[in-house]
């Protein structure tokens, strides 16, 4: 007598992953202009589904469920980069190639390091040093602060506009 194991669920994960995968990647592709990103995204979604055992997929809606996902993913990845291209076009200082003299240099340095230590509330200064001292992105930052990338922008919005009027005041005595 011949009994049939029944397939594991990672057996089941690695059927749909050869099944559904050029799909995925194709959407991905289409909707973020970037293969390594596109696959990453893919790869992604069957981690995290092997990761939680209480998602269990049947054959009949596994495609739109796949599709979704990966869909979703790269929407995320785009507002992503929406917000870091709105803080680089409205936000950073514009670069002079002049040459300062090193007083000057310093007083502004100084001023501005004053500027940030007077930042309110004290999460704008935190948000300050994370993104341009330590060079964390709004989501390794919102990951931390346990909130969304969009409160991480308004906070580091916030922050730029107080460092601007301090640096406009301390210049103008």
């Amino acid at each position: 007598m011949y009994y049939r194991c029944m397939p594991t669920r990672k057996q089941k994960l690695e059927t749909l992953f050869r099944q559904h995968y050029r799909q995925m990647h194709q959407l991905a592709t289409m909707l973020l202009h970037d293969d390594a990103e596109s696959k990453d995204i893919v790869h992604d979604v069957f981690a995290q589904l092997l990761a939680s055992p209480s998602t269990d997929l049947h054959e009949e809606t596994a495609a739109a469920f796949l599709l979704t996902c990966v869909r979703n993913r790269c929407l995320n990845v785009i507002r992503g980069r929406k917000i870091q291209e709105r803080v680089q076009r409205l936000y950073l200082f514009d670069i002079d190639t002049s040459v300062i003299p090193p007083d000057l240099f310093r007083e502004e340095a100084k001023a501005l390091s004053e500027g940030i230590s007077l930042l309110s509330p004290p999460v704008c200064r935190e948000v300050v040093e994370l993104h341009f001292r330590d060079g964390l992105t709004f989501r390794e930052i919102a990951l931390r602060f346990g909130v969304s990338e969009t409160i991480v922008y308004k906070h580091l919005r916030r922050a730029l506009q107080q460092l601007r009027e301090h640096l406009k005041m301390r210049l103008a005595r």
